[in-house]
């Protein structure tokens, strides 16, 4: 988030989420409407990736799975869940019983609970040209992408005895459906005899490989002999292998799944695993589960878990903040910042009239020891208070007169109101809320002819791609409060005055630039 943060970063948090597809975002929902820190770790590779549209999602039917997880991506930021680009490599137990993930290129997450949404790999048959064609013309599920077939000719390619388990529903589909016994099914299986009664044709012969024509779509099954069967749809049920690699040191138990075709997380029905504390939903546990399922199931375990921490908090008569405990561990070291005020608050506040000033995100308090000595009385504010011992310290070994606030920005009536000439904002890390309160507290703190100064970094500026086989984000900077979110509040109302709202360079002062791009800033005058 900043030029001096650390190459490697632990983060703290009450839900850690491994796994940011639907079941992922759906737990992940949930808990941030109970108020819980959740981070999603994502390594962005869904299981229906490969197709371009997903199907019996009431609601979102045909939709393409990549928009539906942006639209469960901005939904679970809007509540300051943090989803990060990342992946995660091993989950170990700490001493007090907690769990810490570690993250492909040395980030780590310390979190009380833990779910696996990490979904499973489809293994397919090694049949020449099948995996090309996988999420297309090569389908699974009637359900998933059966319609789409319908009337065509759809040759399914039986590898094994639970093969044949959708074929009833694939010769409802279409009148032109062949069966072919490439592997694990004898010709005389007694569940063959319906469906030749029926009028499938069944072929008890080995596949060579698909053929495909010149528009790139299937024409033909070639078999081992040479010959081929007209072809428009594969179908194929693969073998399947979990996810679960990242737990393997915790021996958490995995299950054969009944059709055996691999195994599966074994959980119970609140998603408990068999590592108290650990969780999972989704294809994990049953790979059978469409995406409405896994959401579903996600964020049934979502639920289990926001039970189990609550219980946790009542026994230990605590009520912990979201976010405290990741802030106070990152001051809990070395000093972080370099002490001095940022130069943007230097360039916008140094003209103006000293008077009362509230600093929120305060950290160690280089801005609100700056205002202090220009003459302003300050009261910082800061979610740690381990942060603001900091301010205090140097306040007295400077004798300057700055009160220290301990509280959430995004609480009810976090600031007095009206009470503040100047309120400030340097890049404070505010969780967003669908109602915006962070941002109208900020508002409501300013008095009467007061200003309000509000900066950030230029996050477009700043993306980048991340290979997650390589690299993991830290921070989701779209979890939190944006500048453009205050200046919506301010352009809806007829008591503020916009003086600026542009991006800029940083200007040269007593902090440090480097490494950083630009700040978005923004300064509005309310009405006396």
């Amino acid at each position: 988030m900043s030029e001096h943060t650390p190459r490697t970063i632990e983060r703290h948090c009450d839900v850690a989420i491994i796994g940011g597809s639907a079941a992922g975002l759906a737990a992940a929902l949930q808990l941030g409407r109970q108020r819980r820190s959740v981070i999603v770790i994502d390594a962005d590779e869904p299981r229906n990736a490969p197709a371009a549209h997903m199907h019996s999602y009431l609601g979102h039917e045909g939709l393409p799975p990549a928009e539906l997880t942006a639209i469960g991506r901005e939904e679970v930021r809007s509540y300051g869940v943090e989803v990060l680009a990342a992946r995660a490599v091993a989950v170990t137990r700490t001493d007090d019983a907690r769990f810490r993930v570690e993250l492909v290129g040395g980030h780590a997450i310390i979190a009380r609970r833990v779910l696996a949404a990490t979904g499973l790999v489809d293994e397919l048959p090694d049949i020449d040209g099948l995996a090309e064609h996988w999420g297309g013309d090569v389908i699974h599920c009637p359900f998933c992408h059966g319609y789409e077939a319908r009337d065509q000719h759809i040759v399914q390619i039986i590898t094994h005895p639970m093969g044949l388990h959708p074929s009833g529903l694939f010769r409802q589909l279409t009148e032109r459906f062949t069966i072919v016994l490439h592997d694990g099914v004898e010709a005389n299986d007694p569940q063959l005899e319906p469906l030749r009664a029926a009028g499938v044709t069944i072929v008890d012969a080995p596949v060579r490989r698909i053929v495909t024509g010149d528009d790139g779509h299937i024409v033909a099954v070639e078999m081992i002999d040479g010959s081929r069967i007209d072809a428009d749809v594969v179908a194929v049920g693969p073998r399947f292998r979990v996810r679960a690699e990242p737990f393997a040191s915790l021996d958490v138990a995995l299950v054969e799944h009944p059709s055996g075709l691999g195994q599966v997380v074994e959980a119970d029905a609140t998603g408990t695993t068999s590592v108290p504390g650990l969780y999972a939903a989704g294809n994990v546990v049953e790979p059978g589960q469409q995406v409405l399922h896994a959401a579903a199931d996600g964020s049934r375990v979502g639920a289990m878990i926001s039970f189990s921490l609550a219980h946790d908090d009542i026994e230990s008569a605590a009520r912990p903040s979201a976010h405290e405990s990741d802030w106070d561990h990152r001051y809990s070291g070395d000093q972080m910042w370099s002490g001095n005020p940022n130069g943007t608050l230097v360039d916008q506040a140094g003209g103006l009239p000293a008077g009362r000033a509230l600093d929120v995100g305060a950290g160690e308090g280089g801005d609100a020891i700056w205002l202090a000595e220009q003459g302003w009385t300050v009261t910082a504010s800061d979610i740690s208070q381990r942060a603001l011992a900091r301010v205090a310290a140097e306040a007295e070994r400077r004798s300057l007169p700055i009160d220290c606030l301990h509280g959430d920005a995004n609480a009810l009536g976090a600031f007095a109101a009206g009470a503040f000439d100047l309120v400030c904002a340097q890049y404070a890390s505010i969780p967003r809320t669908p109602d915006g309160r962070g941002a109208q507290n900020l508002l409501d703190a300013v008095s009467p002819g007061g200003t309000l100064l509000v900066v950030s970094h230029d996050l477009e500026a700043m993306r980048r791609p991340i290979d997650t086989h390589q690299h993991s984000q830290a921070f989701d900077p779209d979890a939190f409060m944006r500048v453009d979110d205050i200046a919506a509040l301010l352009a809806d109302s007829d008591e503020w005055t916009i003086e600026a709202h542009e991006t800029r360079p940083r200007p040269p002062g007593a902090a440090s630039a480097e490494h950083h791009v630009e700040d978005v800033v923004l300064r509005a005058r309310r009405s006396g």
